[in-house]
């Protein structure tokens, strides 16, 4: 298997998919308050949020590890409801040259899925593929997907 690689994951979801892009697009600092095992703090370091540029600095905890991600907003697209994070420095550059994840939510009704999307290119051989990381951001996703149906 070559040192590039492609994950996704899909996420049937409850509450509103309009609400969950929203959150990623312009209010992932309130995600900590949403899942507090997973994400401890989101800061914004450059730019606004919500905006295309914008430097995001998470701190969370995958494998049972305190871990950091700085992360720059590389796109969003209002129609298809995504977002791509470009991660720029942190835990993950430790691993792997390149990581983008995107977060893309398709709504159909009511029903709404969410999609996980990571393109990632590996150091070397010996790297892992980042299926720790997909179980944490359908966690997350769930605990998001909760937060939502109890304040509903």
């Amino acid at each position: 298997m070559g040192l590039s690689g492609k994950l996704v994951s899909k996420t049937n979801i409850k509450s509103d998919g309009d609400v969950f892009h929203e959150i990623f697009r312009e209010r992932p600092h309130h995600v900590p308050d949403m899942s507090p095992d997973l994400v401890q703090n989101c800061d914004l370091h450059h730019g606004e949020w919500g905006t295309v540029g914008s430097v995001i600095f998470w701190s969370y905890t995958h494998d049972g590890k305190e871990s950091v991600s700085k992360q720059i907003i590389e796109a969003i697209d209002e129609e298809k409801k995504s977002v791509t994070y470009n991660i720029v420095e942190g835990d993950l550059m430790e691993l792997y040259k390149t990581f983008k994840a995107t977060v893309h939510v398709d709504t159909v009704g009511e029903d709404n899925l969410v999609t996980w999307t990571f393109v990632y290119e590996k150091l070397n051989e010996d790297v892992p593929d980042p299926h720790t990381l997909m179980e944490l951001c359908v966690k997350l996703t769930k605990d998001i997907e909760s937060h939502h149906l109890t304040d509903a």
